[in-house]
């Protein structure tokens, strides 16, 4: 499956909603071709490659810092993927989604201070993806 971003997107004016599309599309495309049974990295380097040629920044494996209420850091984790200076996506490649699968990526989003995650299970035979949102109170 070919996606074709639309006019402006390569400029930046994409929406956190289309960005979450654009990635969602790809992981379908991607798990239709290789299917279940690979090691997570399998995945995560099948969609990095794919969204670069997509004209997507990527960073894998990126530091994201956990702030403390007053801004102080107090520490890092590592993202699976951060796209576009806006988007945590956080890959597993197991047989089903538990609660601390979900527990990680909320932890991400709520210390780092990104609003938008990607929640994606390339493990299962049908493929798994949930957007997670945390707003700043």
């Amino acid at each position: 499956m070919a996606i074709k971003l639309a006019k402006g997107l390569e400029m930046g004016l994409r929406d956190i909603n289309e960005l979450c599309d654009i990635v969602r599309e790809t992981s379908f495309a991607i798990h239709k071709y290789l299917r279940n049974g690979h090691l997570e990295k399998v995945y995560e380097n099948a969609l990095v490659n794919r969204l670069r040629k997509l004209g997507l920044k990527v960073d894998q494996q990126h530091p994201l810092a956990v702030h403390d209420e007053d801004g102080t850091i107090l520490g890092q984790y590592f993202a699976d993927m951060f796209v576009d200076g806006r988007l945590i996506v956080e890959l597993k490649a197991v047989r089903s989604i538990a609660d601390e699968h979900v527990a990680q990526l909320l932890g991400y989003l709520r210390s780092s201070r990104v609003e938008t995650g990607l929640l994606i299970n390339f493990g299962a035979a049908k493929l798994y993806v949930r957007k997670y949102l945390m707003t700043q109170e």
